[in-house]
């Protein structure tokens, strides 16, 4: 069973303009939008009418998960921690402390453990009983992360779990499963991908997705990066 397809490592959260926008928008040809689309932007303008929803608010939030929270943050902690072996040391000892000097915590990310990977041992991140997830740098939970198959197979099948993400480690690689709790969420600090060397932050970051900070991915390689 496949949990879901590998994507961008900073995929960008999508989401309905709220009803403070223009109102010229009303004028503009729906028909791109999905059905689902559609249906959200329908309820959201019933809840701001009946007084329910605050615009401003909303755009707020909208705001916070497009450009202040997600993967884009976790892409940027993984990258320095490659380029710079003192503040991967103080990721590993302390990662509240040493995300928080990118500027990167608040809720859902107050207590934050990092997992390295090593050619010995491969991280798998899961919360087995509901989503616990690190918002601050990695956003909201994909889908497949709060599914029942996912959250029971990660821990009786890891390596089955690898292979429906295209991940196949060698048979000696042993698998640590880490499930998170309300007290604790974890970003796996992946291996760095052999000829990067002199490579820029920006261009490390480039090479690091959302999975392989969950610990069902892996870095793109550096022919990969867009």
């Amino acid at each position: 069973m496949r949990f879901g397809p590998r994507v961008d490592p900073a995929p960008k959260p999508t989401g309905p303009k709220s009803a403070s926008a223009d109102v010229s928008d009303q004028d503009h040809d729906h028909s791109e939008l999905s059905e689902v689309a559609l249906r959200v932007r329908a309820l959201e303008t019933l809840l701001v009418e009946k007084g329910y929803v605050d615009p401003a608010a909303l755009d707020e939030l909208i705001e916070t998960y497009e450009h202040k929270v997600g993967p884009r943050n976790g892409a940027r902690v993984v990258a320095r921690a490659w380029s710079d072996p003192e503040f991967r040391m103080r990721l590993l000892n302390d990662a509240t402390s040493a995300i928080a000097e990118l500027g990167y915590g608040g809720r859902q990310g107050e207590h934050m453990v990092a997992l390295e990977n090593t050619p010995e041992r491969h991280n798998l991140v899961v919360c087995t009983l509901c989503s616990c997830y690190p918002w601050p740098v990695l956003g909201l939970p994909p889908v497949w992360y709060k599914s029942a198959p996912y959250r029971s197979r990660a821990v009786n099948d890891p390596r089955g779990v690898l292979a429906d993400f295209d991940v196949r480690l060698p048979a000696d690689t042993a698998i640590r499963v880490w499930d998170s709790t309300a007290e604790t969420r974890f970003i796996v600090l992946p291996m760095r991908p052999s000829g990067t060397d002199g490579w820029s932050e920006d261009q490390l970051a480039a090479l690091v997705t959302r999975d392989c900070m969950i610990g069902t991915g892996l870095p793109k390689q550096p022919g990969e990066a867009a």
